[in-house]
């Protein structure tokens, strides 16, 4: 278990009918942002930059639902970060703040002389817009980064846009690359992608207790159905509230050996006494240990645990802090969820 001092506390989420008049006239990344991968980190970066050049706050714009969801309803998207996740992530850059506008069919509508105008301007009065090479906006992606760049010198703020940002292989970081590493069980991968070790918030829930009669008590997050991460046990470390971390095994998957129920991450924290029901937690994934498994005994399944166990806490031992964004997280505190998610069992 590794201890911190009091965790600082996630940036603050605003609805875009709700921005305080202090945080007006912001430097303001504009994207999905799903992932927060090291692509997106440079425009993070970029709005700090331009926030501490001018004395301005520094804000991330984004949409909620992601707006595929709403252009394709029939086809799930496993959204890697939710916006509670990217209310860490930018605390860690250092952002005031996240702004989400509430994207539905009838805002979908929104033409880009329209976004520019009453979002950008009237409801936010922004300084300065922060765009990626290809982000494009307004009904039927009118709105291009010229029509942004000219939208800007019209009405009073600067633009900046960046360009793809390019790993060792020559390809750009993409939200996609981190999807498919996580649907196959590729943590590392996803984890380089990202620049930090992929994370889920939630609330532990109560659960059926199973887990402790098999002596593997477990902390229970049940996440969005839309999660694709590969079925399996993991080596992973559980963040409390108070900053505290503490090494774990988990398994994510439907339970074969029992009921083959709904989806669930169990996570059973190594040497560890305390009650955790309904307490705000972090999980962040190191290692992929194996997939799911059905088992024809109980006995089994308890030695299986045994060596996930032994094999979780080899993985740990060696881990270290991880990159710098990663240590900038482990400040970060999980977020206070509006209701519970996640449980001992």
């Amino acid at each position: 278990m590794t201890s911190a001092n009091a965790p600082l506390p996630p940036a603050r989420i605003f609805p875009l009918d709700a921005l305080p008049t202090e945080y007006r006239r912001g430097a303001i990344a504009i994207g999905n942002f799903d992932g927060m991968h090291r692509g997106h980190q440079a425009l993070l970066e970029a709005a700090r930059s331009e926030a501490d050049a001018h004395s301005t706050p520094a804000l991330l714009l984004t949409f909620e639902p992601h707006p595929r969801s709403v252009f394709r309803p029939e086809v799930p998207l496993f959204r890697l970060t939710p916006v509670e996740a990217k209310a860490r992530i930018a605390a860690a850059f250092g952002l005031d703040g996240i702004v989400v506008v509430n994207f539905d069919p009838e805002f979908a509508k929104t033409t880009a002389t329209d976004f520019v105008d009453a979002v950008l301007v009237r409801q936010l009065g922004i300084s300065a817009a922060i765009i990626g090479h290809d982000f494009h906006f307004g009904h039927d992606r009118q709105g291009s980064p010229a029509f942004l760049a000219h939208a800007g010198v019209r009405r009073g703020f600067t633009l900046s846009v960046l360009g793809a940002v390019i790993d060792e292989h020559g390809e750009a970081f993409s939200s996609s690359r981190v999807r498919r590493c996580l649907e196959q069980g590729s943590i590392e991968a996803a984890n380089v992608e990202l620049g930090y070790r992929w994370f889920v918030t939630g609330t532990v829930q109560h659960g059926d207790k199973r887990g402790r009669e098999l002596g593997y008590p477990t902390a229970n997050v049940r996440l969005p159905s839309d999660c694709g991460l590969a079925l399996g046990i993991y080596a992973v470390t559980l963040t409390r509230a108070d900053g505290s971390v503490h090494e774990a095994v988990a398994s994510y998957g439907r339970r074969p050996t029992f009921d083959n129920g709904a989806v669930l991450l169990e996570v059973h924290v190594f040497d560890f006494n305390d009650q955790l029901y309904d307490e705000s937690v972090i999980v962040t994934f190191h290692a992929f240990l194996r997939p799911e498994a059905r088992f024809d005994s109980i006995e089994a399944l308890i030695e299986e645990m045994d060596r996930d166990s032994l094999n979780a806490r080899r993985v740990l031992a060696t881990a270290g802090p991880g990159t710098a964004l990663d240590q900038r997280l482990a400040t970060i505190a999980p977020p206070p969820l509006v209701a519970p998610a996640g449980s001992i069992r």
